[in-house]
């Protein structure tokens, strides 16, 4: 039988193990969630329909990408953009990592709001 000290010392040992367990499961989190955000989105028809995704792609584009991409993406300071000659992938790749000097944007927009934006940018209401 095991006497006061002994259980004590176990439960211990299995608070110290448990502990351990969490910071390395806590300090592998970032590692993990950089991996998913390697990972090219996909990007299916109906995303790219959905009207919800498509308003959440506008208004991030009047909020901050008509700054330099003007109005309707001409005139502005950066480039004319030519959609009909993209794919969802290529503008996402540029919103998120930038190019040139246009600023990466994955620190400001999470991934499903740069999905958005490739999509509203892709969409057919969306015109230069």
């Amino acid at each position: 039988m095991l006497t006061v000290l002994a259980k004590e010392k176990t439960l211990l040992r299995y608070a110290y193990a448990l502990a351990l367990a969490t910071v390395i499961g806590i300090s592998t989190m970032p590692a993990a969630a950089e991996e998913v955000e390697d990972k090219a989105p996909v990007f299916t028809e109906e995303f790219l329909n959905d009207p919800a995704v498509l308003a959440k792609g506008r208004d991030i584009w009047h909020e901050q990408c008509q700054h330099c991409h003007g109005k309707n993406a001409y005139p502005g300071k950066a480039p004319r953009l030519k959609p009909r000659k993209y794919t969802p992938d290529f503008v996402y790749r540029r919103v998120t990592k930038g190019f040139r000097g246009m600023p990466s944007w994955v620190d400001v927009y999470d991934r499903q709001e740069r999905m958005s934006v490739a999509a509203w940018v892709m969409n057919k209401d969306f015109s230069n």
